[in-house]
């Protein structure tokens, strides 16, 4: 039942672009991109209990690597995406040495001022990385079959957020039903006893902060791809914060959550700032209203008065 409630979740999404006008078919391509970056920090906040603030890092390494992959070595589509998500996925390895010596609030802090220096370093070499300004990629095209799909297309920039999406919120599915997804969520609800009944919680920790960061670079290099931009703003702490919120309102461990909170904090956001230029009080108190009716979020909260099944 849970694998084909997803599975229709994503037929619905194909289903949508028949019939979505163009602006909000562009703007479900963008939700659903940064709904798989928002997966990415629910595996570490949702399953394993670690909150982040530094996770635009690993988003941002994934935008660089293949941004600057295309952009001086003139690789092409393919090439360029691998390169972010290695890039990424050296990041995520690099800080969950570092970061997984720490606990609790300490562990929040340091990815915090690991950010802060990694996007100070975006902004220091802005030679290379265009810094606040960034620079854009123009006629990126993709390769299927002996045909060039402009990315830029429309309906390519859909489907291929789709396939990103779907991909990212499978794996989640997957791994949140395995026996490491158990483990991840012992881990959550009682490290020390994990750690007494012989499992090797540091490993374990690594790993999930590994693939958290993984799936946020593959969200940032398909952002780089799909909007054709790099810049330092999606360095920046905002981009920490963003997931955080979009994971807390749509339902902190739930594999559904990141999508319904991404989903109605970025309509919610368009909508208030047509309204007023105070859009981001409007924002604020919608976003606490709901914490404080449904403090497990949206999806959270079905799961919890009528859908106890949903993962």
């Amino acid at each position: 039942m849970t694998l084909g409630l997803h599975l229709g979740v994503l037929a619905l999404l194909g289903v949508l672009q028949l019939v979505l006008p163009p602006f909000h078919h562009g703007m479900l391509a963008r939700i659903m991109v940064l709904a798989a970056y928002a997966a990415g920090y629910n595996l570490l906040l949702g399953y394993v209990g670690l909150m982040s603030l530094g996770h635009a890092m690993f988003f941002a390494a994934g935008m660089y690597g293949t941004g600057l992959a295309i952009s001086y070595l003139g690789v092409g589509v393919a090439t360029g995406f691998l390169a972010g998500v290695v890039a990424g996925l050296a990041v995520a390895a690099a800080v969950g040495l570092i970061t997984l010596r720490t606990a609790g609030p300490a562990f929040l802090i340091v990815t915090m001022m690991l950010a802060q220096a990694f996007y100070l370093a975006t902004l220091y070499f802005n030679e290379i990385t265009g810094g606040d300004q960034g620079f854009i990629l123009s006629g990126l095209s993709l390769d299927l079959g002996g045909r060039r799909l402009p990315l830029a297309d429309p309906v390519v920039k859909y489907n291929v957020a789709l396939v990103v999406f779907a991909a990212c919120l499978l794996l989640n599915f997957w791994l949140v039903r395995s026996p490491v997804g158990h483990i991840l969520r012992a881990l959550r609800e009682n490290e020390e006893r994990t750690r007494l009944l012989g499992y090797n919680t540091p490993r374990y920790k690594l790993f999930a902060v590994t693939v958290s960061g993984l799936i946020a670079a593959v969200a940032g290099s398909a952002y780089t791809l799909l909007f054709s931009y790099v810049g330092s703003t999606f360095a920046g702490i905002p981009y920490s914060i963003y997931p955080l919120l979009w994971t807390l309102l749509g339902g902190s461990g739930t594999t559904l959550g990141p999508l319904v909170g991404t989903l109605v904090m970025t309509y919610l956001v368009d909508v208030a700032s047509s309204l007023t230029t105070g859009y981001l009080i409007v924002v604020g108190v919608t976003l606490v209203v709901t914490i404080l009716w449904v403090p497990a979020g949206i999806v959270g909260g079905i799961r919890a008065r009528w859908a106890p099944w949903l993962p």
